[in-house]
């Protein structure tokens, strides 16, 4: 990561009052957040996720072209490498959801089938098990595919699909005067989706990592994430407009980059290299094949880690959403840019504070959308995209 960034800014003044995992903070314009919101992805208080905004304004915004109710080849907002949270049993997060847009703008989550290369011991806080973490290592042989519900099973031909699809278009028909219009066109929305999914062949050949050469594979690093950043690659360049790669837990919770134990093993062994060898390669592919100015690269989180070390097996870290950082890259960012200081101790900033509502109304601005722009919740309330967020112009190139 030191070799490209000088294309980039660091932002070193991340700061927020919620200690909490708080994703739905960083990712959405809610204004506030509390436990049961992060617990519940469908809680009625959550506002949308910036993908979800994204393809609700362009869909509003081409209404009333002939083809609006067409979707578009590929989905607009696309969410690697499995739906959030659903590999770790104890709990399910929000965060990356339609909020009170409706489950219609969910993004589009993708599969990944492979095997893991490392089992790892994970301590539970009362016990160890060992779990084989795909972000560790997978085989080449591991694929993207669109999410399971949206597969066909084996017994079921195109043709026995389209029968299927005409019959419930006869239904819709019927259907079309009875119960809440917004209701309707939602159900609409999903069925459209579902079809265009299973039958997609530009989101099977942009899934298709196996079509890169082995050495640009190796290059973004034989990790799952770094095999779903580049798929996210293909996902944009076929047209998608926002692709998030997330790095989840897997069966354990406080894993991942939650890291209250084994701190400094991990981030040495797992963490770190994994990370370095994805954000540079994709910043480095983006500029050789000439999208790196009109692709925006934003590697985020939802708070830091505390700055003392806890009394914890192998030494761990808390959460700490008072300093952390963020880096960026492409679309419009200032390039070999530092941003913001925090005290000797990295446990205050002192110097230009940045809340995560400020990098989402940096990024609707890069992205071409107003952070003014309203939206109107279920109640039919106007809120704005972003409660309390300002244009970081620092950011700006």
């Amino acid at each position: 990561m030191a070799h490209v960034l000088d294309r980039a800014t660091v932002v070193r003044s991340m700061t927020h009052p919620y200690n909490i995992h708080s994703a739905a903070y960083a990712l959405t314009g809610v204004p506030q957040v509390d436990i049961p919101m992060e617990l519940n992805p469908y809680d009625s208080r959550h506002w949308p996720y910036i993908g979800s905004v994204l393809d609700f304004l362009e869909r509003r915004q081409n209404s009333k072209a002939p083809q609006f109710n067409k979707l578009p080849p590929v989905p607009r907002n696309v969410a690697m490498p499995f739906q959030f949270s659903s590999r770790s049993p104890q709990f399910t997060r929000g965060g990356p959801y339609g909020g009170f847009l409706g489950q219609s703008y969910n993004p589009v989550w993708t599969e990944f089938e492979g095997e893991p290369l490392k089992t790892v011991d994970r301590w539970t806080g009362g016990g160890a098990v060992d779990v084989g973490d795909p972000y560790l290592g997978v085989k080449p042989e591991g694929r993207f595919l669109v999410s399971r519900a949206a597969q066909l099973q084996p017994e079921i031909t195109l043709d026995r699909l389209n029968r299927r699809r005409d019959l419930l278009m006869q239904f819709d028909q019927g259907r079309r005067d009875l119960g809440d219009s917004s209701l309707v066109a939602a159900q609409d929305r999903f069925e459209q989706m579902a079809f265009s999914l299973i039958t997609s062949e530009p989101i099977r050949t942009a899934l298709d990592i196996q079509r890169e050469p082995p050495a640009l594979r190796e290059q973004y690093g034989m990790t799952l994430f770094g095999q779903a950043t580049l798929a996210a690659r293909r996902m944009i360049e076929a047209g998608s407009r926002l692709v998030t790669v997330f790095w989840d837990e897997i069966v354990i919770a406080n894993t991942a980059w939650d890291t209250h134990f084994d701190h400094f093993t991990r981030l040495k062994d797992e963490l770190l290299p994994g990370l370095d060898q994805a954000f540079s390669a994709l910043v480095l592919d983006l500029e050789a094949r000439g999208m790196l100015d009109t692709t925006l690269v934003a590697c985020i989180s939802e708070h830091g880690r505390t700055p003392q070390i806890s009394n914890s097996r192998g030494g761990g870290r808390e959460h700490w959403s008072r300093a952390y950082g963020g880096l960026f890259a492409g679309g419009g960012i200032r390039r070999g840019s530092v941003i913001g200081q925090t005290d000797k101790q990295a446990g205050d900033v002192v110097e230009r504070p940045v809340s995560p509502k400020d990098i989402l109304a940096t990024l609707y601005h890069l992205l071409g959308v107003d952070p003014a722009t309203m939206l109107e919740d279920r109640l039919g309330r106007p809120l704005p995209l972003v409660a309390e967020g300002h244009v970081v112009p620092e950011l700006l190139g």
